[in-house]
């Protein structure tokens, strides 16, 4: 370890690099600082799973083991802050890393496939998710850029930046706020709305803010997808798509892969494919059943195009995770 100088740590060597290490404003370095925020975390999350809390909108999350395979789900709008472990989100043909130097945000709903990359008993993957209303980030950014909103290059659905000292304080401040009723009801919707604020004065902000208006290619991009996903087993036309949002189908189709990663086609078969694999598991519904409730017309096309998403056939997988299940409890 280096000296510090002016509140800043130089850093340890990590071949043969120096790494910063900052200093929070009240003295107690990034680390301690995320250690205190694990276990708040912790004392809301005293086993694996995911805890509403008092504060609406946000959700604690503690997962004590590593996934050997993906869990496929599809992800809501929301900003994910881990204060311990690390996991990994594949969505389309794009990987996103993440863990608790880092904040990720999902702009709009995506069927993902997530995977704990470091977690155990001792240091659980410990995190918390804030559901992201497009309503509060419109009058949010009307606060943070009063003069108007630069442009965005970037289109995309997720994004990935550093976890700033000042979001991990407010975070740890609101994480407090619960153990009190009144400062829950008063002052957390307050610091809900400072970190919200940080978050788009982050370097991703202004790519953020685009999902709080309704004209920006990302909030269109959304109802599209509003769409398939209430109507995911009826047949799609990218044309009646397009018009929906008020597109042309060309400039529809390249806004839809660029904030995905996948085609509107290829975004209602991972929602079909995911529905059918829920009905199996919950309900108990072979796989013929499954296939045409959510709209597959050929029974073999649905196990051929489950067998290759999945990595085994519907009845096979099916019997996999029911055996994991049955080991687990």
């Amino acid at each position: 370890m280096m000296i510090a100088k002016g509140g800043i740590l130089a850093g340890v060597k990590t071949n043969g690099k120096v790494l910063p290490l900052r200093r929070a404003n009240n003295g107690v370095d990034s680390n301690e600082a995320r250690a205190v925020l694990a276990r708040l975390i912790a004392a809301y999350a005293p086993h694996d799973g995911s805890f509403e809390l008092r504060v609406p909108g946000w959700h604690a999350i503690r997962l004590s083991s590593v996934n050997k395979e993906c869990v496929h789900a599809v992800r809501l709008p929301s900003l994910c802050i881990a204060a311990q472990g690390a996991k990994t989100f594949i969505v389309g043909q794009d990987v996103y890393e993440y863990d608790a130097t880092r904040m990720i945000v999902f702009s709009v709903a995506l069927p993902v496939a997530a995977q704990v990359t470091q977690a155990s008993h001792m240091e659980p993957y410990l995190a918390l998710k804030l559901d992201l209303d497009p309503h509060k980030i419109a009058e949010l950014v009307l606060k943070v850029f009063p003069h108007g909103l630069p442009p965005a290059q970037q289109r995309s659905a997720v994004y990935v930046t550093p976890l700033e000292e000042c979001v991990i304080n407010a975070t740890t401040r609101l994480m407090e706020c619960l153990a009190q009723p009144a400062d829950a009801e008063l002052l957390a919707p307050l610091v809900t709305d400072e970190i919200l604020i940080r978050l788009l004065r982050s370097p991703i902000g202004v790519r953020v803010a685009q999902m709080g208006f309704a004209e920006s290619s990302v909030q269109r991009v959304a109802k599209a997808i509003s769409w398939l996903r209430e109507n995911y087993s009826q047949p799609m036309k990218v044309e009646e798509l397009a018009g929906l949002v008020h597109m042309s189908v060309s400039s529809f189709h390249d806004h839809f892969k660029c904030v995905t990663s996948m085609s509107p086609l290829h975004y209602q078969k991972v929602l079909r494919l995911q529905e059918a694999r829920r009905l199996m598991l919950s309900t108990m519904m072979d796989a013929s059943t499954a296939s045409q409730r959510v709209g597959y017309l050929s029974a073999s096309q649905f196990s051929r195009e489950y067998s290759r998403f999945f990595g085994s056939a519907p009845t096979k997988d099916i019997a996999r995770l029911r055996q994991d299940t049955r080991l687990w409890a």
